[in-house]
């Protein structure tokens, strides 16, 4: 009986995953299983959140310190139960920061329409930033938005989903300052900034500027992001309006990691039709808190349809490997890995898919002089060698060979042509193990 060309194909990874190193499921070779997934601890070696103490976020926690929430106002009353002793919080169903609608947070006096017509090019010219009585207004309402959907994510936390599609929509969870942190199984809705501000200074036409990522490392160490999905979910750009010829930009970031973060291991997330993905290091100028930190492992991880910054590295030692970057022929694109000021980024055995529109050599984007590794990555299931079909197609944008470092901190490598199909089976909420 002939067999389907997919179940073949479906052997062949299995094959292929029975070497040794591999797996097939999410969770690292050799990692303890706990039998409750809330008081699971990132395996040793797995990725650069391993290095020293490891990251164990609540897995210590007392019975009266595990919460199970359903409502956001009970997840941030979780989050500040008991300090920083060991927690885990349970979330349950989808927690909306913005349940209420953004003319909650409005301030009084507060006028879109007279906002337009006060800021407009027409009126204000593009050569100053705007000010005056409107613009102070959509400060204050800016101000009410953010107390209201930002929370603060205390040490030796485990963030978990539980139950049938847990979600937490336009929030911002800052983890910040803090050590030992894990946020697993949860789909991030990205924040929707009600009320962005116009920057006539902003390039050539002006643009829309937009606060609030979906989560944000600040100066934290010891941080575990896994088996998430992030999106702009009910909102994409494309549904966005125009004011002065621009879009009404009200996104920001899915993920940040900046100001002196370290030691993060990001994996088996899906990161969805976004723009502006995930960064490492948020400025030039930000070397005093940076150097020597940012130490990122992105592993397994799914970006599909997003535009740029996947990531956008300064300063850090970042190691992305195993990850599967998947370019749709509707979705705008810039590019994939940005290599900026003083990074020293490691890609290896990665894959990626593109579309007839979109060159291998747009996957790498020079923004800073630095050297980058990448070795071993497959475009449309051919070897690649991403640094020379850069420099190929930007002869002015020469991109130097070897960051000067090699990743130890990897529990699990599996053969670039298998991540499409390990990613896809594995990568996301609801589907730990």
């Amino acid at each position: 009986m002939r067999r389907s060309t997919a179940a073949l194909a479906a052997c062949t990874v299995l094959a292929l995953l029975a070497t040794p190193g591999t797996a097939l499921a999410g969770a690292p070779d050799g990692a303890p299983a706990a039998k409750d997934p809330a008081r699971r601890t990132l395996g040793p070696g797995d990725g650069w959140a391993s290095e020293g103490s490891g990251t164990t976020g609540g897995s210590a926690a007392a019975a009266e310190h595990v919460y199970t929430v359903s409502t956001w106002e009970e997840f941030r009353a979780a989050l500040a139960e008991a300090g920083d002793a060991p927690k885990i919080i349970k979330v349950r169903g989808v927690l909306d920061a913005t349940a209420a609608g953004c003319a909650a947070f409005a301030a009084e006096g507060y006028d879109f329409d007279r906002y337009l017509a006060d800021y407009d090019p027409a009126v204000w010219g593009l050569d100053r930033p705007v000010s005056g009585p409107q613009e102070e207004l959509r400060a204050a309402s800016a101000a009410r938005q953010a107390e209201a959907i930002t929370v603060q994510v205390p040490a030796n936390t485990t963030l978990i989903g539980v139950g049938r599609k847990p979600a937490i929509h336009g929030a911002s969870l800052q983890i910040k300052g803090v050590d030992n942190v894990i946020v697993r199984n949860l789909t991030f809705e990205a924040p929707l900034d009600c009320f962005p501000q116009w920057d006539p200074t902003d390039g050539a036409t002006g643009a829309w500027n937009s606060e609030y990522d979906a989560v944000v490392v600040y100066g934290s160490t010891h941080v575990w992001l896994d088996h998430n999905t992030f999106t702009d979910g009910r909102y994409p750009d494309a549904t966005l309006p125009s004011y002065y010829g621009e879009i009404y930009q009200q996104h920001d970031g899915l993920l940040d990691i900046v100001r002196g973060a370290n030691h993060v291991t990001a994996s088996w997330n899906v990161f969805r039709d976004h723009d502006k993905t995930l960064m490492i290091g948020n400025s030039d100028s930000a070397g005093a808190t940076d150097a020597g930190k940012l130490k990122v492992t992105l592993h397994h991880n799914l970006f599909h349809g997003v535009v740029e910054r996947a990531p956008r590295v300064r300063f850090g030692q970042v190691d992305t490997y195993n990850n599967h970057y998947l370019v749709t022929e509707q979705q705008p694109y810039a590019y994939a890995l940005g290599i900026g000021l003083d990074s020293q980024l490691v890609a290896e055995k990665n894959a990626f898919t593109l579309p007839p529109s979109v060159s291998a050599g747009r996957i790498l984007k020079k923004w800073k002089d630095a050297p980058v590794t990448a070795e071993g990555n497959l475009v449309n299931g051919a070897p690649t060698d991403l640094v020379a079909v850069h420099n190929a197609e930007f002869p002015t944008e020469q991109l130097r060979e070897g960051a000067g470092w090699t990743p130890e901190l990897r529990a699990r490598v599996d053969p670039a042509r298998a991540v499409p199909w390990v990613v896809g089976r594995g990568a996301g909420a609801g589907r730990i193990g």
